[in-house]
């Protein structure tokens, strides 16, 4: 089996699991901020190995498709992942690696010299598919989760105007990081884990073991920041701290560059701590960490830093590591205590269990003592649903 490129080129894929495909969607579900306020539909970014149709990782966030966003999806996918007892998962995701070649469709962010250059830095080829058709593979587990997963939350709004519920927009419960939670749930637990009938009797994860030619090869943490995290400018101050965000950083060797120009590397989903990098002929040169005083053991977003860091604002309260760090753990137990009495509630309409995930409640209230069970993904011989 081969996948022809825009050149005419073929890629074969039937003995290797060495080429991923790459594919945007918007997810058709509303999400709501810590302030109940309606933020919108998200977008999910997904890597997918052509060989064992494996998800390998994803991004999901309110950014629009770009070539940072591909970027992080990346990251995701070569990393190794490890999640915590929270997201009461079953198996595994046991895929990581680096591809040798990444096919992608002839949109502006496929097409970018940062997806370039990231493939140059990581030793893989970037491939345009040749006709649209060609992205089958890749678009039919968006079609799947929906199916399975999305059409069964609260706030979802179908995949059209005439499907839409009346409705979706006061059902919408569901924060970004329930619904994280709940698509890596699903894909570690279900997805990876189902027959394919291609496949015969192997589940996409056993395909992706067998097809490994090897143990697979890992870039380096610091190949990773400088091709797939987001980056600022930043300059040293005195003592050798960083402002970044209205956070106060300081790492080791910091303070032998008090005025210089640096880049820092960071991921959204948690700014506490940052990777300094300056230019030297020409090239980013890895400095040191840094991290944000007084917050060590924390996990805090970008979204929300700014955020509480607003919330400070209209209470004219000043703004410091400790503040902003207290006015995130203030509004995390507001939502804690919000989630409960909503369970509670819920419990109480329908005398006190559940089997389905009620509309009303997020992956936080469920995992992980009474984890939403997502049935199994259904198999089919033919091109539709897999």
């Amino acid at each position: 089996m081969a996948l022809k490129t825009r050149d005419g080129k073929e890629l074969l894929i039937e003995y290797s699991n060495q080429v991923w495909q790459c594919d945007h969607t918007q997810v058709d579900v509303l999400l709501v901020d810590s302030e109940g306020k309606l933020l919108g539909r998200p977008w999910l970014t997904t890597i997918i190995d052509s060989y064992s149709r494996c998800i390998m990782g994803f991004h999901l966030g309110f950014d629009a498709p770009s070539s940072t966003v591909v970027a992080l999806a990346l990251r995701h996918a070569i990393l190794p992942k490890c999640y915590g007892h929270g997201y009461g998962l079953h198996c595994e995701w046991g895929t990581f690696g680096r591809p040798q070649y990444l096919y992608t469709d002839g949109g502006k962010d496929f097409r970018s010299q940062h997806l370039e250059h990231i493939g140059v830095q990581l030793g893989f080829t970037c491939y345009l598919r040749r006709q649209p058709s060609d992205g089958g593979l890749v678009e039919r587990p968006f079609k799947t989760l929906n199916t399975q997963l999305f059409s069964t939350l609260p706030g979802y709004t179908g995949s059209n105007v005439q499907e839409r519920p009346k409705e979706a927009e006061k059902e919408a419960t569901l924060m970004l990081t329930d619904l994280e939670r709940l698509l890596v749930r699903y894909v570690v637990d279900n997805y990876n884990q189902s027959l394919d009938a291609r496949m015969g009797d192997q589940t996409r994860y056993q395909r992706w073991e067998s097809g490994l030619p090897a143990v697979p090869d890992l870039p380096t943490e610091r190949e990773l920041d400088v091709c797939l995290m987001k980056s600022t400018q930043r300059r040293v101050q005195r003592g050798g701290c960083i402002q970044f965000e209205n956070f106060i950083y300081k790492g080791e060797r910091l303070s032998g560059y008090e005025g210089t120009q640096v880049s820092l590397r960071y991921q959204p989903t948690d700014i506490t701590t940052v990777w300094v990098y300056r230019l030297e002929q020409g090239k980013e040169v890895f400095v040191t960490q840094a991290h944000a005083q007084g917050l060590e053991g924390a996990k805090i977003s970008l979204y929300e830093a700014k955020a509480a860091q607003q919330r400070l604002r209209e209470q004219q309260k000043s703004l410091s590591n400790a503040a902003i760090l207290a006015e995130v753990e203030r509004r995390q137990q507001e939502v804690v205590n919000t989630k409960k009495a909503r369970r509670k509630q819920a419990q109480a309409d329908i005398g006190g269990t559940w089997d389905e995930p009620q509309p009303t409640i997020t992956a936080d209230e469920l995992a992980p003592e009474n984890p939403i069970e997502i049935p199994p993904v259904k198999v089919w011989n033919l091109d539709g649903e897999i």
